[in-house]
């Protein structure tokens, strides 16, 4: 890796950082597509490379979430609870399976596009006084189980799925955001582990590129705090815009993505 390379890779994890760290997002699914295609991340490298992102990254919003007292609740500990036995599963599947990434950009794509256009529809014009029946433990641990296992296979941080999805059905972006972001830091340090095991006794790029995932991590690091001690002075109306541009943002990128 070069100079040049690893001062674009701190920068881009530093902006997408300060960016996503509000609403709970790692912002390792928009690094993702420019790891590899400016970068130049081999595939399936990529996916533990990515997951290394989140573990540089993500104690730098976390420390911030941590001293303001919203870290730790039921919340975390289900996602938490879900997410990593998924993430093992997904890294397994990832290594040996090697699924192909159009059927799973489509698949965000159909999720996320419709997912964040509602969000901002509904904040906006919120056609019922009453709030969303929030969903019951037992189905955020199911999409936890499901959204860890999305992450090993393809690195990717659990708060760009399960956060549209939470505040979309009544809890407040200041809840979710630090239980989203504590899933993906535990799940990422686990998912990054298993890659370098299994790299041990498989062939090709498996290991993650090492010096540029530390680079956009320290990127990371630094705009997950800054993002991260925005929060508090954003109102709930504007995360939740942001949430939702993101997630539509994000379907779109990869349905275009998946169509080339």
């Amino acid at each position: 890796m070069t100079w040049s390379t690893g001062l674009a890779g701190l920068a881009v994890g530093l902006l997408i950082a300060v960016v996503t760290a509000p609403v709970g997002v790692s912002g390792a699914v928009f690094l993702l597509p420019v790891q590899l295609s400016v970068l130049g991340v081999p595939n399936p490298a990529i996916t533990p490379t990515n997951l290394l992102f989140n573990v540089v990254a993500g104690p730098g919003a976390l420390l911030r979430y941590r001293r303001e007292g919203l870290l730790y609740g039921p919340l975390t500990r289900r996602l938490v609870t879900g997410t990593l036995p998924g993430v093992v599963i997904g890294a397994v599947i990832r290594v040996f399976a090697v699924p192909g990434a159009t059927a799973f950009r489509l698949l965000v794509a159909a999720l996320l596009m419709p997912l964040g256009l509602w969000l901002i529809g509904r904040t906006l014009r919120p056609t019922r006084p009453a709030r969303a029946a929030e969903p019951s433990r037992r189905a955020i641990t199911g999409m936890a189980l499901v959204v860890g296992v999305v992450g090993g296979i393809y690195g990717i941080g659990g708060g760009s799925i399960l956060g549209p999805i939470l505040v979309g059905r009544g809890m407040s972006v200041a809840r979710v955001a630090p239980a989203a972001l504590a899933s993906t830091f535990t799940t990422s340090v686990t998912g990054a582990a298993a890659f370098a095991l299994l790299s041990l006794t498989s062939s090709g790029d498996i290991a993650p590129d090492w010096y540029l995932g530390l680079a956009c991590g320290l990127g990371g690091l630094i705009g997950g705090y800054l993002g991260a001690h925005l929060q508090p002075r954003l109102p709930e109306t504007a995360l939740r815009l942001l949430l939702g541009a993101l997630a539509t943002a994000l379907g779109a990128l990869y349905a275009v993505q998946s169509l080339r």
